[in-house]
């Protein structure tokens, strides 16, 4: 598979729920922080979002639509200095699916949605996610405004196989969503040769070179990998290489390497039955005592407690 369908088969979708708000006058609803992705369209009128702590909010408008993987309490409101309600009571009797008219509604209408995943690195891989994904063009917008509008119908009114419909459109959303962010990063990249476009995998799987070589370490992670080797593939010099790689991901790219080895172990030693005298060879390590170094290193306990404590 390619990387973005790796990393997301890890993060394996395990529960999602969607609501449509209509609100009126002035409001501001607050979500609490969860694990997860959270995703918003908005179909008419106009919101702010706060973010966390963060003192700074951002402006959406008609048509807008934004995913945010950070897990972060979310502020949506018609103006950013008024005084929060928790969304808890204000969906608390609403069906999935469903719309709550709030206010008397007529001001903002969108829907939202909530990604739950049950991979137990997803917080590693959501925490090199951007913080936000802010889908800007409107051929783009149209694609994901029609997937939750989907979703919203099949939860409104159900009908045989609607459960797994729902579930295969909310999956097939947040790939699009991704992919579209890809997209669009990739043509900004290639439209005026800079880099500067975030910091993250994600961002770089949109720069030719970059990504050629993160989808080189994921067709083969237990090839002995060198910044050499990686730099010929992407026709760029050693030192050039490293440094594009790092601005561009966050990491250096043996760091990298490591990271999606573990994250594989992680999930293999979850799934399977394989030991580590087989997981270890097969991520390209020598010995056992390697790669468990290199496991408690990333994952933060041995790969022995790591299977014990989450299985």
């Amino acid at each position: 598979m390619d990387p973005l369908s790796d990393a997301l088969a890890l993060l394996k979708p395990r529960n999602y729920m969607f609501h449509g708000l209509d609100a009126g006058g002035d409001w501001s609803i607050y979500f609490e922080p969860r694990q997860g992705i959270r995703c918003y369209a908005l179909l008419s009128g106009q919101f702010w979002l706060t973010l966390g702590n963060s003192p700074e909010a951002v402006h959406f408008k008609e048509g807008d639509c934004v995913l945010l993987p950070s897990g972060h309490g979310v502020t949506l409101s018609s103006d950013p200095t008024l005084p929060t309600v928790d969304a808890k009571i204000i969906f608390s009797e609403v069906k999935e699916g469903g719309l709550v008219t709030y206010k008397g509604g007529g001001n903002c209408y969108g829907l939202g949605g909530f990604f739950e995943f049950s991979g137990r690195h997803a917080s590693i891989l959501l925490g090199i996610l951007p913080t936000i994904i802010h889908i800007r063009k409107e051929s783009d917008k149209n694609v994901l405004r029609r997937s939750l509008e989907q979703i919203m119908q099949e939860l409104r009114e159900p009908q045989p196989g609607g459960t797994l419909i729902a579930q295969y459109l909310s999956s097939l959303m947040l790939v699009q969503a991704l992919r579209l962010f890809l997209f669009e990063r990739a043509e900004v990249t290639n439209a005026t040769g800079s880099t500067d476009v975030g910091v993250g995998w994600i961002y770089a799987l949109a720069d030719k070179q970059v990504g050629t070589a993160i989808c080189a370490m994921h067709e083969n992670p237990a090839h002995r990998w060198t910044i050499q080797s990686l730099a010929s593939r992407s026709y760029m010099s050693r030192s050039t290489f490293a440094m594009k790689f790092k601005n561009l991901v966050g990491e250096s790219p043996m760091n990298y390497l490591t990271r999606w080895r573990m994250l594989l172990a992680g999930d293999r030693l979850l799934n399977s039955h394989d030991t580590i005298a087989v997981i270890a060879p097969s991520l390209g390590y020598k010995s056992e005592s390697s790669f468990s170094t290199a496991f408690k290193r990333v994952m933060q306990c041995s790969p022995r407690e790591y299977r014990a404590l989450f299985q």
